[in-house]
């Protein structure tokens, strides 16, 4: 029979010896919730370590991700792809133990952690995940999708507000099958957190509409995982387990210290652990008997023999819906996706509207949303004014039982209502996202993307399609004033890393920005759109505008002959500005070509070849955005029209005169250029 206490002492003397060999880590945590980790994988976590992406896994979050050699001991015991030469390489160059858990990098890792209040939110996504594709496939006697999201988290993740804004959302939706267990050994970096962490977290987490338990003794392996079985018995709550550890636990002179949290231990202070633990091996030895504890494959490869029978027996009698499930969890678009994104561009082309880009936005989704049933949306309670609802997605509600709430075609809810949760929605859609079986998007003001900000660059380091439809991007929302009106955003935004980001200028932009972010499996989409309303520009070629830049319109369409003597770079809803000054110019015999860059992320991925037949060398470029310069001088402009202040409360057409986005300033800003 299993050795519970062997099980846990292997987790905490690979967690101090990588720790020591790195001379750098956080060894308290995994120490401290060995036990803990005991009960939940030795005894009830779902996986099957030689296939870690097992559909119908359970998943495991280790929110207090600075803890990762607790994962990493319990990917390597269980028996997974991470020998112990990775665990010697804890934080080396291109080892597979990063010094946070990393998703893609390490099999089994479900989600990127370390920013503490971000994994307990990317468990609240998949929870819902589960929850939603479960009401969709599932049939009587038939359940494909049922399994559970478990969440180790730390004090650390509580203070971080997210958590409150994640954790009242899984009250509100009564994700039953997410249990969290709390870490709750009083600790942190700066020591004892009573002084400044006051909260009676189960009366909070009774508020918020979850069932708690404990306080219990986490270092009983026994008492956690009566608790665990418990938590599942739950039928409309999710569970949070309160349980009382010691940081660092089993060193004699470091535990429950703030030294435990974040340094080695120190060979001498090891030693002295050992020998308190019973642990007589050398550092990254462990016995047979001990692996032969914690040995997962037999078990996990049995469950999903089990899992395989049922969806056998599910696709015979439901084949159409299991090819769609299986489509659907591999992230593969439709078969006529192509199709459904040519007719989307060719509405906006053949209406040619005058609308604002965030109803361009709108218009193009009801073509998506149509096609795509995984497509998920929402709103930080901006649903009105970000126009991410459409006819084919319904509110998202839950009846008191917790079941999905289906309209009377059968459908369950796909847009929802996130409140006033900007961070929240971000890093659940994270989680829905990593889940599988749904591409989430959701929408705020630009200004608020500051609030998502953490997340986003989450969603761009672990490569997951997320796409943030975020509206009035400008001053030209008007009257709201500076605290709303963008100018830093698009150029912060542009600078993460493998985030692909949109402003288009009419209907035709968006369409096609919206079915480049769908096809983007590996990279999240940020789509600046526009409050205030935008013409259609007629276009040569389409196509190019999927390459992020192309050229728009040349001297010869505003009557001059002669080559061009300048370009005009222009985003968004300034694109206007350049075609109507591209006139002006034209009228005094100056020839310039206007390019639309709706993606300076995507052009920047292009060609040299291309790049120097749209901005070719030797003519001067002058770029027009409204929002910060900075961004702009690396394409060798000579002049920008942007603003780096802050705007003003007016109505827009006031604001663009104020600020010099008008026609005349840019053909002003072009003669002075050219010395005319």
């Amino acid at each position: 029979m299993a050795n519970p206490q062997t099980m846990a002492s292997a987790i905490r003397a690979l967690a101090m010896d990588a720790v020591q060999q790195a001379n750098s880590g956080h060894p308290g945590a995994p120490m401290g919730m060995a036990d803990m980790a005991v009960a939940l994988w030795g005894r009830h976590l779902k996986h099957n370590p030689t296939n870690p992406l097992w559909p119908d896994r359970d998943r495991f979050v280790l929110s207090n991700g600075h803890g990762s050699m607790l994962i990493y001991a319990l990917l390597h015991l269980t028996g997974y792809e991470l020998p112990m030469q990775e665990l010697r390489n804890f934080r080396q160059l291109h080892s597979k133990t990063a010094g946070h858990p990393e998703f893609g990098i390490t099999p089994g890792v479900e989600t990127t952690t370390g920013p503490l209040g971000q994994g307990i939110t990317n468990a609240v996504g998949l929870a819902l995940a589960e929850k939603l594709l479960a009401s969709e496939f599932n049939r009587p006697g038939h359940a494909v999708v049922d399994h559970h999201t478990y969440v180790f988290l730390g004090d650390g993740c509580l203070m971080e507000g997210i958590s409150h804004e994640a954790c009242a959302l899984a009250g509100a939706w009564k994700l039953n099958k997410l249990i969290a267990l709390y870490d709750d050994n009083g600790i942190s970096i700066d020591g004892q957190v009573a002084p400044w962490f006051i909260d009676n977290t189960p009366q909070r987490f009774q508020a918020y509409g979850w069932n708690v338990i404990g306080p219990v003794d986490g270092h009983d392996v026994n008492a956690v995982d009566a608790a665990i079985a418990q938590a599942k018995k739950n039928s409309d709550k999710p569970t949070l387990i309160v349980c009382k550890t010691a940081i660092g636990k089993g060193s004699p002179n470091r535990a429950n210290t703030a030294k435990a949290h974040g340094e080695p231990l120190g060979a001498d202070e090891i030693k002295l652990t050992r020998e308190a633990i019973g642990w007589s091996h050398e550092p990254f030895t462990v016995p047979a008997e001990v692996y032969a504890d914690w040995d997962a494959k037999a078990a996990g490869a049995a469950s999903e023999a089990t899992w395989n029978q049922r969806f056998a027996a599910y696709e015979t009698a439901f084949p159409e819906l299991a090819l769609e499930f299986k489509r659907r969890v591999a992230g593969d678009l439709p078969k006529h996706f192509a199709d459904v994104a040519v007719a989307a561009v060719q509405t906006a082309h053949q209406k040619a509207e005058t609308v604002a880009s965030r109803k361009a936005s709108q218009l193009a989704l009801e073509h998506f949303t149509a096609a795509l049933p995984e497509l998920l949306g929402g709103s930080a309670d901006l649903t009105g004014s970000n126009l991410t609802n459409t006819k084919s997605t319904p509110n998202l509600r839950f009846d008191a039982a917790g079941a999905v709430v289906k309209n009377d075609a059968g459908v369950g809810g796909r847009h929802i209502n996130y409140g006033v949760r900007e961070f929240g929605m971000a890093a659940i859609m994270n989680g829905v996202a990593l889940h599988g079986g749904y591409i989430p998007y959701g929408g705020t003001f630009l200004t608020f993307s500051d609030y998502s900000r953490n997340a986003i660059r989450m969603a761009a380091l672990m490569k997951i399609r997320v796409v943030h439809v975020f509206t009035h991007d400008s001053i030209g929302l008007g009257e709201d004033g500076p605290t709303h009106q963008s100018i830093e955003h698009a150029a912060s935004l542009r600078l993460i890393p493998n985030l692909d980001v949109w402003r288009p200028a009419d209907t035709a932009e968006t369409a096609v920005a919206w079915s480049v972010a769908l096809t983007n499996k590996q990279k999240p989409t940020a789509l600046l759109l526009s409050r205030q309303n935008l013409p259609y520009a007629p276009k040569h070629d389409a196509d190019a505008i999927t390459r992020g830049a192309y050229v728009l319109a040349e001297p010869s369409e505003v009557g001059l002959a002669r080559k061009a003597q300048a370009v005009i770079i222009a985003t968004g809803s300034e694109v206007q500005l350049a075609l109507h000054a591209q006139k002006l110019l034209a009228d005094r015999k100056i020839a310039v070509r206007v390019v639309s860059m709706p993606s300076t992320t995507t052009f920047d991925r292009q060609s040299a070849a291309y790049k120097s037949e749209v901005l070719p060398s030797g003519l001067p470029r002058i770029a027009v955005e409204m929002g910060s310069t900075d961004g702009w001088w690396k394409y060798g402009c000579a002049a920008v029209v942007g603003i780096d202040t802050y705007g003003e409360s007016a109505p827009a057409p006031v604001l663009f005169k104020h600020f010099g986005f008008t026609p005349e300033n840019v053909a002003d800003t072009v003669r002075a250029v050219l010395g005319k």
